[in-house]
């Protein structure tokens, strides 16, 4: 599907591409230095991305990967123009987990072709934003990947302060002092992590290619711009190691409290346990069915075995109680 198309000259947005878009006559109308076609598309089908890759001059390779996508976060160079593939990410609060989607961009001299598979991460603010400054829109195609990754990395920004709160929830959860079941939502967090590290990680150097001058497609005044993303993509990585080790932390924590736990359960079965067992020995004696046995004539015999009871059970409860066991 044709999300938009337009040609921009000096930064602004001068034409759309009709729709259906004819695309060969969107490329013709770049007449001038600076001129660009910005073309966006929605979960194309193969045959429509084929067009698209001929009227562009794609790489078919490039296109490959677009149709198929479920690629990882990768910069490459054909020839003169770029492909660069970029995860996004959002968060589910009803669900609590982190879905994905995949950003392809198509990069030439004079065009950008922007693949977007998955519901979120819509790449229309991203278009507002820059034909809302011409004079950045004006550097190109530059500013078109600049502004495509530092919408997907704003992104990973906000999923990871999702994750944060959680994480947060989980080890007051764990050092609360309750009984707690936090084992699974720690597994599920440490999955939900790995998917965002698997989206952030593997940016970081096309990033840092795209920031260094590395590309040459990439204008020299735009590569300050990439050097704030790269700065937005480390501060996620970062984070997403600090909280992984806190989970693994917390989980080692609710683990030995389980254990703490255990043992003081069965300390207290065993004090609960040996109260009872005492009278009943006693009892078990004094209830045998012998003709001969000491005091059993006795008058008083009956309730001083209940006091011998009694007493040795409240000497046991004093003794476990001064001992931590009850």
């Amino acid at each position: 599907m044709i999300v938009d198309s337009a040609l921009y000259r000096d930064g602004v947005r001068v034409a759309g591409g009709g729709d259906p878009p004819d695309y060969a006559t969107l490329r013709a109308g770049v007449r001038r230095p600076g001129d660009f076609v910005w073309l966006g598309l929605h979960s194309p089908s193969a045959d429509e991305l084929a067009e698209v890759a001929d009227a562009f001059g794609l790489h078919p390779l490039a296109v490959e990967d677009a149709v198929h996508a479920h690629q990882r976060p990768k910069l490459e160079l054909y020839g003169e123009s770029l492909f660069l593939v970029l995860k996004t990410l959002w968060y589910v609060d009803d669900t609590d987990q982190v879905e994905t989607g995949e950003v392809n961009v198509f990069v030439g001299a004079d065009f950008v072709v922007t693949v977007r598979h998955g519901a979120g991460s819509a790449l229309e603010p991203a278009r507002l934003a820059l034909e809302a400054d011409p004079r950045l829109a004006a550097q190109g195609p530059s500013a078109v990947v600049h502004a495509v990754a530092d919408r997907v990395v704003d992104g990973y920004l906000g999923v990871v302060a999702e994750l944060q709160t959680d994480v947060d929830e989980v080890e007051t959860s764990v050092f609360s002092g309750l009984r707690t079941r936090d084992s699974a939502r720690i597994y599920t967090l440490k999955r939900e992590l790995a998917e965002v590290r698997r989206a952030v990680q593997p940016l970081r150097e096309p990033v840092r290619r795209l920031a260094g001058g590395q590309i040459a497609l990439v204008d020299g005044d735009i590569e300050p711009f990439f050097r704030d993303v790269l700065d937005h993509l480390t501060r996620a990585a970062e984070d997403v190691d600090t909280m992984e080790a806190l989970l693994s932390s917390a989980f080692e924590a609710h683990l030995a409290q389980i254990s703490v736990q255990q043992n003081d359960d069965m300390r207290k079965i065993s004090a609960g346990a040996a109260l009872v067992v005492v009278p009943t020995l006693i009892a078990g004696v004094y209830g045998m069915n012998f003709r001969h046995m000491p005091e059993l004539e006795w008058t008083l015999g009956y309730p001083f075995a209940l006091l011998l009871m009694a007493s040795v059970v409240a000497g046991l409860w004093v003794f476990f109680k001064r001992s931590g066991w009850l």
